[in-house]
């Protein structure tokens, strides 16, 4: 064969070779192939908090899982800095992570946690470029080195090989698949002897009070402590509007906060924490009692019940009285200020936007993301793949909606029960933990204007965790006067840092 032909015709072997499996990922014979690899970008950066700067070591990328098998079952995305210099075995390490679910961490990893954050303007909407980030003097970096994890469905991490997406997709199926991440991350990186913490936000409740119990039980992992930021932990306890009346009780201090807020009381007092206090112990005291008690209850009773939902939240009884003493946080927020042709927001109630569709029941949209989510976004997607090199053309998904096709059901421990429950409530799983690691702290941080998950939903499940007296003291609670990322309010983003430094040690 002429040479110049012969040449031409290995350059084409190897090409369409490296394209190939570029692209397709199959093997020779066309089938999907069962080798899946990492993606893994390493660079340098520092941080200034308190005056001093922290020298990392930034890595961004995935992890291959693969099942007993050896098969790869998800490509597993992180971002994790650690500190240059320091000792591994007693420097400590969080795990954190959003919610949904469905949500990656880029919010508590652009908002609060990472070197850099996003700078929005509390209250406004921060909608159009230029956006800004800065460097975080409020990150955790000072104190732990920090690995934030995005499940599989959301950021770049996704089902690999013969996997479906069902495999990872329930409350039991995720905290398996997280609990195994970290204990792959913790092998992968010498971090055994480290202290270890974890930290979720929303339904990243529910995943830690699962993870928690789950790394104890299935690998021996150990926890110093557990972070929950505005948690949903209970289905039963934090769902308005679903027939259950408990979730209708948890919500109403935050529809009177709400309503403080927005000045739209007869008689507002000045005194907010006495006003809750008193919110609180009519939702208690009067409102459950009227709500156990159905159509038993008489006519006198209502009359009396709706008069004081009136006076703590600035909704007619009318309106009320027609929802049979029940809405959900959807109607909440179209109502509180239809008068003035607004809405409020779910995941901040402190936040407004103009109604659409004003005689309809239920809000269109939620004002909180519009006013911040487009610079979060932008900031992130700029700073993953420009700073820390990420050199991608894979989306990264901030936002799955997986909840669409989420298996609610859990195998909750210690209930005689054959086989999972049909919903969630993984404070009893953080139970177990707590009591089979007795050294265990848990941090709780809490907005009160919070309608995605009520500060009252968050109180009731602590006041039923069945723990021993002494080990209720491991538990502090910290409240803040903003909503469920109370981190875009400045005053409370330096008391989350401050407390958060605090609790890990």
């Amino acid at each position: 064969m002429n040479k110049k032909i012969l040449l031409l015709v290995c350059l084409l072997v190897l090409t369409s070779g490296v394209v190939g499996a570029k692209e397709t990922n199959t093997d020779a014979d066309g089938t999907p192939a069962k080798t899946v690899e990492p993606m893994n970008f390493e660079s340098s950066g520092s941080v200034t908090i308190g005056g001093k700067s922290i020298e990392y070591t930034a890595t961004a990328g995935t992890l291959v899982m693969k099942n007993e098998k050896d098969e790869p079952i998800a490509e597993f995305g992180y971002t994790a800095y650690v500190s240059k210099g320091k000792d591994k075995a007693k420097r400590p390490i969080l795990f954190a992570y959003n919610g949904g679910p469905g949500s990656a961490s880029m919010w508590l990893h652009m908002g609060i946690l990472g070197p850099v954050r996003t700078v929005v303007e509390d209250l406004d909407f921060t909608s159009t470029g230029p956006f800004r980030r800065v460097n975080n003097e409020y990150s955790v970096l000072d104190r732990a080195d920090l690995v934030m994890i995005d499940p599989v469905g959301t950021g770049f991490s996704r089902p690999a090989g013969d996997t479906k997406g069902e495999v990872f997709w329930g409350v039991d199926q995720d905290i398996a698949s997280v609990s195994d991440f970290i204990a792959r991350y913790v092998t992968d990186n010498g971090r055994w002897q480290s202290p270890k913490y974890l930290l979720g936000e929303s339904y990243g409740g529910i995943r830690s009070g699962g993870v928690a119990y789950y790394l104890l039980e299935k690998h021996s992992i150990t926890l110093n402590g557990v972070i929950l930021v505005s948690p949903y932990m209970d289905f039963s306890a934090g769902n308005a509007g679903i027939k259950i009346d408990l979730p209708q009780v948890n919500y109403f201090s935050t529809f009177a906060a709400t309503a403080w807020y927005h000045e739209t009381l007869a008689e507002r007092p000045d005194d907010f924490q006495q006003f809750l206090r008193e919110a609180e112990d009519f939702a208690a005291n009067e409102y459950a009692p009227l709500l156990y008690k159905g159509n038993r209850a008489s006519k006198e009773e209502r009359a009396r019940v709706l008069a004081g939902m009136e006076r703590f939240t600035g909704i007619s009884a009318e309106y009320w009285d027609k929802a049979n003493l029940r809405v959900n946080e959807a109607h909440f927020a179209k109502e509180l200020l239809r008068e003035r042709g607004k809405i409020v927001g779910r995941i901040d109630s402190r936040y407004t936007g103009d109604s659409i569709k004003p005689i309809a029941e239920g809000v269109s949209y939620d004002p909180y993301f519009p006013a911040v989510g487009p610079a979060f976004i932008a900031t992130f997607n700029d700073y993953y793949r420009e700073q820390l090199g990420v050199k991608t053309d894979r989306q990264y998904i901030t936002s799955g909606d997986l909840w669409r096709k989420w298996d609610a059901r859990h195998e909750q421990p210690g209930t005689g029960f054959h086989g999972k429950l049909p919903v969630a409530n993984t404070a009893v799983d953080l139970n177990y933990a707590m009591i089979q690691n007795p050294k265990m702290r848990v941090l709780v941080q809490q907005g009160y204007f919070d309608l995605a998950c009520p500060y009252g939903a968050t109180q009731y499940f602590l006041d039923h965790m069945d723990l021993p007296a002494e080990l209720s003291d491991n538990i502090t609670t910290e409240y803040y006067p903003a909503g469920h990322m109370m981190y875009v309010h400045p005053d409370s983003m330096q008391k989350f840092s401050r407390t958060l430094a605090e609790f890990i040690r």
